[in-house]
């Protein structure tokens, strides 16, 4: 099995998959272009940034497994790969501390204006009266969009300042927000309402694309602190263009709408020259522990591929299976015997959507579960049955859990 890393990656957390005969080649340079033309014959592909279209896993034919090195697979495309039958992983959580620290910076360095102040002593200015001036974070009510892995980090650093912390999510309910000791935004535009500081750990789906929106914007307090250091496409930038010098809002942006492909290349956003604005080159998750981390659960991750059944982390396997009966076989455990009775199941039309078989002590009897969409009829369990390996054939119903 040959595994690709097409980026960046702590490598020596992988060097365990050696021994299971995984041949690991690194090729940080790739990008979404060159990528097709690198997969052929790679078995399972890692990626953090890298985007991997329908065009590369296409090129793929020999692709089984692909792992983003981090949280979210936005960068990918799982309905071309799902429907390849190839497994698409992530690494959630694994970054959050890294994320959660940084809007901490984020929120610290906008309240006391640090890069201001720095560039000002660099060009060889004290000005001690201009930037004497800062309200503090204790006893401020910060909003926190989104209560995941990040969103909980960010939680727990808050109430260390003192802040007092107010939340929503889309899975969030009264209940869980009591539990949390957090308080409770019935939506996006109550949290806005309330927060002096407002922060986004939302992950980009077509669900929450632009859902801190124009309106959200405009209900926050004059004056407020936000920070994105979560996907651009979250929140409505050009909005957020507009109303910085309209509600001198002081703006932290991990994020951008247009990010270079490269590691290293110009860039120019209009949002860092709207006035308080400060920026950082989508670093969130980059620290050496936060990397380690996620390249150790990668790992987990394929060493579990390799070795087990399940798959941990997996995103696009069907959360309700269409099969609607199991048929249930007790078979000797004998070469062919699995093999004639899905020659039947075949002849008869039954497609089979799962298949499972245990094997009992000794190896002399096996008992096969082939979960199928539909009902077979009582001459395929028949022609099954009259087998003479075969033990005992009975069809369950499955519950319709759709």
């Amino acid at each position: 099995m040959r595994l690709l890393v097409a980026d960046k990656m702590d490598l020596s957390a992988l060097e365990e998959l050696k021994v299971l005969g995984i041949e690991i080649e690194s090729r940080p340079e790739l990008t979404r272009d060159s990528l097709p033309a690198a997969l052929d014959g790679i078995g399972i592909l890692v990626v953090r940034s890298t985007e991997v279209t329908a065009k590369a896993i296409a090129s793929g034919r020999q692709l089984n497994l692909i792992v983003r090195a981090g949280v979210g697979v936005g960068t990918i495309d799982v309905a071309a790969a799902s429907a390849r039958g190839i497994y698409v992983a992530n690494c959630p959580g694994k970054n959050a501390t890294a994320v959660a620290e940084l809007t901490m910076a984020f929120i610290l360095a906008l309240d006391r204006r640090l890069v201001d102040a720095t560039s000002e002593l660099r060009a060889g200015r004290w000005e001690k009266a201009k930037y004497s001036v800062a309200r503090g974070l204790f006893g401020r009510r910060i909003g926190i969009a989104g209560l995941g892995a990040i969103g909980r980090e960010v939680l727990l650093r808050a109430r260390a300042f003192g802040l007092e912390p107010h939340a929503w999510s889309r899975s969030l309910t009264p209940g869980r927000a009591a539990k949390l000791d957090v308080s409770y935004a019935r939506t996006l535009e109550d949290l806005a309402a309330r927060s002096d500081i407002f922060t986004v750990h939302l992950t980009a789906t077509p669900q929450t694309r632009g859902i801190v929106s124009r309106s959200v914007l405009e209900a926050l307090p004059d004056g407020a602190i936000v920070v994105n250091a979560a996907r651009p496409e979250v929140m409505d930038y050009a909005a957020l263009e507009e109303l910085i010098p309209r509600k001198g809002l002081r703006v932290g942006l991990d994020v951008f709408a247009t990010e270079p492909d490269k590691s290293s290349a110009p860039f120019e956003s209009h949002l860092l020259g709207r006035g308080l604005v400060y920026g950082t080159p989508h670093v969130g998750a980059q620290t050496e522990q936060a990397q380690r981390a996620v390249a150790l659960e990668t790992a987990r991750i394929i060493r579990a591929f390799m070795t087990e059944e399940e798959l941990p982390n997996v995103v696009n396997i069907c959360a309700t299976s269409p099969a609607r009966y199991a048929v249930v076989v007790r078979m000797m455990d004998k070469v062919g015997v699995l093999a004639n009775t899905l020659s039947v199941m075949k002849r008869h039309g039954i497609n089979i959507e799962e298949i499972s078989n245990t094997v009992f002590e000794g190896a002399t009897a096996t008992c096969t579960k082939m979960r199928v969409s539909g009902r077979p009829s009582e001459a395929c369990l028949k022609e099954i049955a009259a087998f003479e390996e075969v033990l005992h054939v009975d069809i369950v119903a499955l519950p319709n859990l759709a």
